[in-house]
């Protein structure tokens, strides 16, 4: 169930660029900015309205988790998770100019399954497991089918640079937010939090990129849009599903993002996929498909082995 929300999420994701691509939009930098702020003010009301009807005290919403414990914001990985999500707009949107769609976008989602597993081992003691480490080797080889099938690629080595500082920005945030849920906080409190201060430092770049484009037919549209679903809603869904999933493999779920975009590219604008990328298609789902059957331990089916304890909703 917790890896459907995040797959959820993924998809909400892959319709970003077809989104764009429907409506008329300034710089690929504007509109990332426009869309962290909108996300943030809707999920600035959404954590709100949860504290509200969930009843949760004044003293708990500034951090204790409603089982009672005393769970502290910390500065650290709130920082850290704001500032993936601002690196990763920058570093992305620039990487596609610089390289190409095809090369930034292949290296900056592809790399992110593996930043995120090395960094949640080195920030959480969070082990590799074999079928990690499978489901990403297949997912990361089909987004490279995917993307890169039928495409006519450029490579610059600043372009590439520039799209694993997005990979690495992504896993950052993906592994601070995983911490502070671990910690107890509400998931709509942590996306809150977190792309609240990351637009914050993304602010800046409005008026320099221009805002012009709000005014056209479409412009707000797609800022409000872009801020509701892809951002808001997908994720409050990803945070639901972090708090059960590991960082790496929360990473290697979210490869369906370019998948969902291919499909759609297909499907609304026409776009003719060739046999690669056909065939990296299939690859990914074969990848997703690996990390999203339950797991199954050899101690859970000895004789008189202990059953897993129940997560708790707060854990």
């Amino acid at each position: 169930m917790f890896r459907l929300l995040i797959l959820f999420a993924a998809v909400s994701f892959g319709t970003t660029g077809t989104a764009q691509a429907l409506a008329p939009a300034g710089s690929p930098v504007a509109v990332g900015a426009a869309r962290i702020a909108v996300g943030a003010l809707i999920l600035a009301a959404v954590a709100w309205w949860t504290t509200r009807r969930k009843g949760i005290s004044r003293s708990e919403a500034r951090g204790q988790s409603p089982s009672g414990g005393a769970a502290r914001w910390r500065v650290l990985p709130l920082v850290a998770g704001a500032v993936g999500v601002a690196a990763y707009q920058l570093g992305f949107f620039a990487a596609v100019a610089d390289t190409g769609v095809a090369v930034g976008t292949v290296v900056a989602l592809g790399s992110g399954p593996a930043f995120a597993g090395a960094f949640a081992r080195v920030a959480h003691g969070t082990p590799l497991s074999g079928r990690w480490a499978a489901s990403t080797a297949l997912a990361t080889a089909g987004v490279v089918l995917l993307v890169l099938g039928g495409a006519q690629a450029t490579v610059s080595a600043p372009g590439v640079a520039l799209a694993l500082v997005a990979g690495a920005s992504y896993a950052a945030y993906t592994v601070a937010a995983k911490g502070m849920l671990d910690q107890g906080h509400a998931p709509e409190a942590v996306m809150a939090r977190t792309f609240g201060l990351g637009a914050l430092l993304l602010a800046p770049a409005l008026p320099v990129a221009g805002v012009g484009w709000l005014g056209a037919p479409g412009g707000l549209a797609l800022a409000l849009y872009l801020g509701a679903v892809p951002t808001a809603l997908a994720y409050v869904l990803f945070a639901r599903g972090l708090r059960e999933v590991g960082a790496g493999e929360a990473a290697t779920l979210t490869l369906a993002e370019p998948l969902t975009a291919a499909l759609l590219g297909a499907a609304v604008l026409g776009e003719q996929p060739g046999v690669l990328a056909v065939a990296g298609a299939g690859v990914v789902l074969a990848g997703l498909a690996v990390l999203a059957m339950p797991a199954r331990t050899a101690a859970r089916d000895r004789p008189g082995a202990a059953r897993p304890r129940a997560l708790s909703p707060t854990a």
